[in-house]
């Protein structure tokens, strides 16, 4: 479980966030959501041990986070930024290798199975073929996979993606939570994810966590969002739900 208590962060003169309690199970599907400016990436950043708060404590599995050496931390949590660090020069294959770094580190012994751990990164993730390829040339939706697989052999038992969709179109939004979706279901792997596509979230999600104004809104399982006026309230604006024309008990949300 992850657990915060009593955390701030302040941020030029302002606490851009403040959450008195907040659990998030490690193992389910967690959608952070809310509003631009609600404290959304700075939630993740401490989740994911980027940051530290300036006051409150951050846990995961009862340990202090802030305590967690990087090969530690990386050991127990894979974390995807909104922006994709620069990989010039680096083959598919090279940048899913550097998963490995968390068990190895820059000078370590190659273990026989390492390999084997980085080719089953890629056919999951369905970039096999890419393999020779230079990642930065991929389109997005292919280079956003790679560096999925790049965090599946990391082998962390938790990841942490801030905004792993916006910048891909419809379809490869839906391949990339779809393949999400697999991970968390065949694996156990917990997956914890900023969304702005409210669609996305019900769709996908098992566990929800709504921010506004850099506090929490509401927090807790799916059925939390089939609330017309609870939506309606978090995003100040009029949401309506409907019913899914193909998917029995799935519901589509509307801006009226």
């Amino acid at each position: 479980m992850l657990q915060l208590n009593q955390v701030r962060v302040h941020r030029d003169n302002r606490d851009i966030l403040s959450i008195d309690e907040l659990t998030i199970p490690t193992d389910g599907f967690t959608v952070v959501l809310g509003h631009n400016g609600s404290g959304k990436s700075t939630l993740v950043n401490l989740l994911s041990g980027q940051t530290q708060p300036d006051c409150g404590s951050v846990r995961l599995n009862q340990t202090e986070i802030g305590q967690l050496s990087q090969k530690q931390l990386a050991r127990e949590i894979a974390f995807l930024p909104q922006k994709l660090p620069d990989v010039a020069g680096l083959t598919v294959q090279e940048l899913v290798k550097l998963g490995r770094f968390a068990w190895r580190g820059v000078f370590g012994r190659w273990q026989d199975n390492d390999q084997h751990i980085i080719q089953q990164a890629m056919d999951k993730t369905g970039v096999a073929h890419y393999a020779d390829n230079l990642a930065d040339k991929l389109s997005g939706g292919e280079r956003q996979r790679a560096w999925v697989a790049m965090l599946l052999a990391q082998q962390s038992p938790l990841l942490i993606l801030d905004e792993p969709t916006s910048a891909l179109d419809i379809h490869h939004q839906y391949h990339l939570m779809d393949l999400l979706q697999t991970l968390n279901q065949q694996t156990g792997c917990g997956i914890v994810v900023i969304l702005h596509d409210l669609n996305l979230a019900l769709r996908y999600a098992t566990h929800i966590v709504a921010l506004k104004q850099g506090k929490i809104e509401f927090n807790g399982e799916i059925s939390l969002l089939l609330d017309e006026k609870r939506l309606s309230a978090l995003y100040q604006t009029d949401i309506q739900l409907l019913d899914h024309p193909k998917q029995t008990e799935q519901k589509i949300a509307v801006v009226m």
